[in-house]
C-alpha cells in the first residue's frame, strides 16, 4: 500500500478523490441549510409583519375633529389678525408678517396634531404587540403579504382602548 502511495500519479489520484468528497460534502450542507433557513425565514417573517394605512387610522380618530375644529378658530383668528395688523403696512412687510402667521398656524397645527398621532401609534402597537407583530409598515409601501391591521387600529382608536 505505502508503494503505491510513493507513485506521484497514485497521489493526485487519491489527493482528487478526497478534494471531490470534500467539495461535494461542502456543496450539500449548503442545500440543505439555505433551504430550510429561507423557508423559516419566509415562514417567520409573514407572519410577523403588519401593515396598517395609518392615514386613515388618523384620519378616523375620534380626536380629529377637535382637532380640525380648533385649527379652523386659530386660521379665522391669524385672518382677522391679519386684516387689523396689516392695514398701515406695505407689500414687504405684509409678506413677511404673513410668512410668521404661516409658520405659527404650522406650529399650532404640529401642536394639536402631535396627541393623536400619539394615540394612532400607540393604539398600532397594542394591536401589534397583542398579534405578536414584531414589525408593522404602512400599506401604501407593501406590494403584498402582512398582516392587515388598520380596522383594528381604527376600533382601538374610537373605543379609546
Amino acid at each position: 500500500m505505502m508503494q503505491k502511495l510513493r507513485n506521484p500519479k497514485n497521489v493526485k489520484l487519491v489527493s482528487l478523490f478526497v478534494a471531490a468528497i470534500f467539495v461535494l460534502g461542502c456543496f450539500a450542507l449548503t442545500l440543505t441549510q439555505s433551504g430550510m433557513s429561507s423557508s423559516a425565514a419566509a415562514a417567520t417573517s409573514e407572519s410577523a409583519i403588519g401593515v396598517v394605512n395609518f392615514q386613515a387610522v388618523v384620519s378616523q380618530s375620534p380626536d380629529m375633529a377637535a382637532m380640525q375644529e380648533t385649527m379652523k378658530a386659530e386660521v379665522e383668528a391669524a385672518k382677522k389678525d391679519f386684516e387689523t395688523k396689516s392695514a398701515n403696512m406695505n407689500n414687504e412687510e405684509k409678506q413677511r408678517y404673513y410668512q410668521q402667521l404661516q409658520e405659527r398656524l404650522a406650529n399650532k397645527q404640529n401642536e394639536l396634531m402631535d396627541p393623536v398621532l400619539k394615540k394612532a401609534e400607540a393604539a398600532i402597537q397594542k394591536i401589534a404587540d397583542k398579534k405578536g407583530l414584531s414589525v408593522v409598515v404602512d400599506k401604501s409601501t407593501v406590494v403584498f403579504g402582512g398582516v392587515d391591521i388598520t380596522e383594528e387600529a381604527v376600533k382601538g382608536m374610537q373605543s379609546g382602548k
